[in-house]
């Protein structure tokens, strides 16, 4: 029998202020990457997924082209579709979703009028402080 993989976790909530498609490709980009959901593991159809997630059919198949266009996931004409075996693919979708967490921490600590080498400074020494 094939394991079946949670393509998005069961707490997931929807943000009504972004597209949902970009909501679902950032999770499943995340659980991709992470390991949960494995290469060569068999996704859902965009029925089942739209379905499963009350959402319409189209932002399932929109979720599912994004996710394609990066070439996380690959469809195989009669057989469904699946994550990509290639390992140099996840791991520039890895440093994506570095890149925009560090841009995010970047953000948040000039806002507070502090660099980034602070907020890891205070990081430490609130850590020690805790111990």
């Amino acid at each position: 029998m094939e394991q079946s993989y949670e393509l998005l976790p069961e707490q997931f909530q929807i943000n009504p202020s972004l597209p949902i498609y970009e909501q679902f490709v950032d999770a499943i980009r995340g659980r991709i990457v992470t390991g949960l959901i494995p290469p060569g593991s068999r996704l859902p159809s965009v029925r089942e997924l739209a379905a499963g997630r009350s959402v319409n059919p189209t932002t399932a198949a929109r979720t599912y082209q994004e996710l394609e266009r990066i070439g996380l996931i690959v469809t195989r004409r009669g057989q469904g579709t699946f994550v990509t075996l290639e390992e140099a693919v996840i791991a520039e979708a890895r440093k994506t979703i570095m890149r925009k967490a560090v841009l995010e921490f970047k953000i948040i600590a000039e806002s507070l009028g502090l660099s980034a080498e602070q907020m890891l400074n205070f990081d430490k020494e609130d850590s020690n402080d805790r111990q």
